[in-house]
């Protein structure tokens, strides 16, 4: 089952599109809490925009078959560690 995507019109304050936060959670690299404390519900997912820019997008779980997205920008370096990029130079 498909989940339902709302979005908080904060979610585009970055000028960030509806499309490109749909296209990061389905290419997303990397998807969990934001704080080790689970329960302030906000969560992270580091995914791609189409023009497979890394992106940042924080959501908020509504329930098992929704989330509401309320912030997506592309994604801050202090975020990078969490995804491992092709062609890194891994040592």
């Amino acid at each position: 089952m498909d989940v339902i995507i709302e979005f908080n019109e904060a979610a585009f304050a970055h000028k960030v599109t509806e499309d490109d936060i749909r296209f990061a959670f389905d290419t997303a690299r990397y998807d969990g809490s934001i704080d080790e404390d689970e329960s302030d519900n906000k969560y992270l997912v580091i995914g791609f925009n189409r023009n497979a820019i890394p992106l940042e997008v924080m959501y908020n779980v509504i329930d098992d078959n929704t989330i509401n997205v309320f912030h997506a920008m592309r994604c801050r370096k202090s975020f990078l560690h969490l995804i491992k990029i092709r062609g890194e130079n891994n040592g």
